[in-house]
């Protein structure tokens, strides 16, 4: 795989419509078969579920809890479809996982109403790392949207402190259509990154550190992409068509000129 086959892909890639990355992807792995393991660890697409055949439960699949064709299910610790010498997490980190999985579902009752949440962590030389899934689709009808939250964390044992690196990924699609209005898709994507030292007692100390990390990036994210994002969007659209009528927004700039001429006499 040479580098700039790498680079290209990349760039194609978010060059394309964001809602069709998952298929995009396909075809160019398809197409450069020696670049899927980089692309696939290296591309954020929208999530993926699947139901745990032994406890009948949904999880979301991602290349952390992949291993070749199989994805291990956060509720069982078992990989479907079965995998030999998989690498699985040690006890007191799967124990972790398993508090974590717990509060994420509470925290996704809370914030967003319903939806699929897992949770995944693996060992590191110095410490743990792992990945928190949250996501939310609409039913499907004339309006479509969904919500994927990636939460990408390392947690670096420090004696009685912890240092913690947080890479959150949102992606978020919309779209609408009908005959008076047309169709409109607004998608993308948007990823941000904070560190942090944290004070640290026990294992749970780890629990509510990444947790208090998850919530205050997500909202900051909510509220860039409502306040930013959104409200930049409305105000091209605004400038682009005018909801008042060409003839009277005439005589109003016409009135306005004419005042200003009157104060200038």
């Amino acid at each position: 795989m040479s580098s700039d086959q790498f680079d290209s892909a990349l760039d194609l890639l978010r060059r394309l419509p964001p809602h069709s990355t998952a298929a995009n992807l396909n075809r160019i792995c398809a197409l450069a078969p020696d670049l899927t393991e980089e692309l696939l660890s290296s591309v954020d697409q929208p999530l993926q579920t699947r139901q745990c055949k032994k406890t009948k439960r949904d999880y979301l699949l991602c290349d952390y809890n992949r291993d070749g064709d199989s994805y291990r299910s956060p509720w069982s610790n078992e990989f479907y479809p079965e995998v030999e010498d998989a690498e699985m997490p040690s006890e007191r980190v799967r124990k972790m996982e398993v508090r974590m999985g717990e509060a994420v579902e509470v925290y996704r009752e809370l914030y967003y109403e319903g939806g699929i949440s897992s949770v995944y962590f693996w060992d590191l030389d110095d410490g743990f790392a792992g990945v928190i899934l949250l996501k939310k689709t609409t039913p499907k009808s004339n309006s479509e949207g969904g919500w994927d939250s990636i939460h990408v964390f390392e947690a670096i044992d420090r004696a009685r402190n912890a240092h913690y690196k947080l890479t959150s990924t949102v992606i978020l699609r919309l779209s609408t259509g009908n005959e008076a209005l047309g169709d409109m898709d607004l998608s993308g994507n948007m990823t941000r990154q904070v560190e942090q030292d944290m004070p640290v007692q026990d294992d749970g100390s780890h629990i509510v550190n990444v947790g208090k990390l998850v919530e205050d990036m997500e909202l900051k994210m909510r509220n860039l992409l409502q306040e930013v994002y959104f409200g930049k969007a409305k105000d091209i659209v605004g400038d682009l068509r005018s909801v008042q009528p060409l003839t009277e927004a005439n005589k109003d700039k016409a009135s306005h000129q004419e005042m200003i001429n009157s104060m200038k006499r």
